[in-house]
């Protein structure tokens, strides 16, 4: 293995001449030069300079080495300036787990942007629940979720996480067309009673916040359809085949036959954003920051109702 400093002292003396040239520019005297050099001739097992009148030149082994060591110094100094820039640069790995929803409806154009502006940053993207997410951000496996809070069960802030609201939407109940309570404006849960639904598989959100929603107004919830995505629950309720509890994103593209309900009592849910305190970067600032501004601009473009 080469010593770094040694390859600093051949690095020098090829781009000064001489050994008296380069020992200045490396801030050490002649002789240390020397010893150096000496060092890493043993260490390339290779003459690597020889006496050229009072001087020296580099070998074919020496310009060989040389060339290495030019690629190998510029490597360090960019990781050194990577570094540096690390308190206030946008760069890096940026490692975003989230909930289907929000990758799909706020992601793509934060990254988008973010990755147009900080071309040094290379964002990766998990989906999954936040039972799974936040197991993987407290090992530090994940920087940055995106993760569902129902308004009736609340996701829990572990220690040492800082959490963020970054949307807060009105959760509805999508019946089929054909569902004879379809053409209300608003249903009481207790109504639904008989029902079959489909939700997210037990231990997530969506799924804890429907039973305790259904329990609360004295119906047993008959879950039938357990599938982690609400593209594919309204597939089903479309064709009359179950009702849904689904958030004002997921419902967005919506299969025709589908018609949204507000319930009684109202659902509502936030997408929040979770990150290691400790491990607060400015890719995440960033991320979060874009995801917000997006957020806000597409509020400001729906129409009203």
């Amino acid at each position: 293995m080469f010593g770094i400093d040694r390859l600093r002292a051949l690095a020098a003396v090829a781009a000064h001449g001489s050994i008296a040239q380069a020992a200045p520019a490396l801030h050490m005297t002649a002789s240390g030069v020397s010893q150096q050099l000496a060092k890493l001739e043993r260490e390339a097992g290779h003459t690597l300079l020889e006496p050229h009148g009072r001087s020296v030149r580099l070998t074919h082994a020496g310009r060989v080495l040389t060339d290495h060591a030019d690629r190998v110094l510029a490597q360090l100094a960019a990781a050194q300036s990577d570094l540096a820039d690390l308190g206030h640069e946008v760069l890096g790995p940026l490692r975003i787990g989230g909930v289907g929803s929000a990758v799909r409806t706020l992601l793509p154009d934060a990254l988008a942007d973010l990755t147009t502006a900080h071309p040094r940053l290379t964002p990766t993207v998990v989906d999954g629940e936040a039972v799974d997410l936040l197991p993987r951000l407290l090992h530090s496996e994940l920087d940055l979720l995106l993760i569902e809070s129902w308004a009736d069960r609340p996701v829990p802030a572990p220690a040492g996480v800082t959490l963020r609201t970054l949307a807060r939407e009105d959760v509805r109940v999508a019946l089929s067309e054909r569902h004879p309570l379809s053409d209300r404006g608003t249903v009481d849960l207790a109504d639904l009673a008989g029902t079959p639904w489909a939700c997210c598989p037990p231990g997530t959100a969506p799924h804890e916040a429907l039973v305790q929603a259904l329990r609360s107004r004295g119906v047993e919830p008959d879950i039938r359809y357990l599938l982690a995505e609400h593209t594919t629950q309204l597939a089903l309720v479309a064709r009359n085949l179950t009702a849904a509890l689904v958030p004002a994103m997921s419902g967005r593209h919506a299969p025709p036959g589908v018609r949204f309900l507000a319930t009684r009592p109202a659902l509502r849910r936030d997408i929040r954003a979770a990150w290691l305190t400790r491990a607060e970067s400015p890719p995440v600032r960033a991320c979060v920051a874009a995801v917000e501004a997006h957020r806000q601009a597409t509020d400001q473009d729906r129409p009203k109702e």
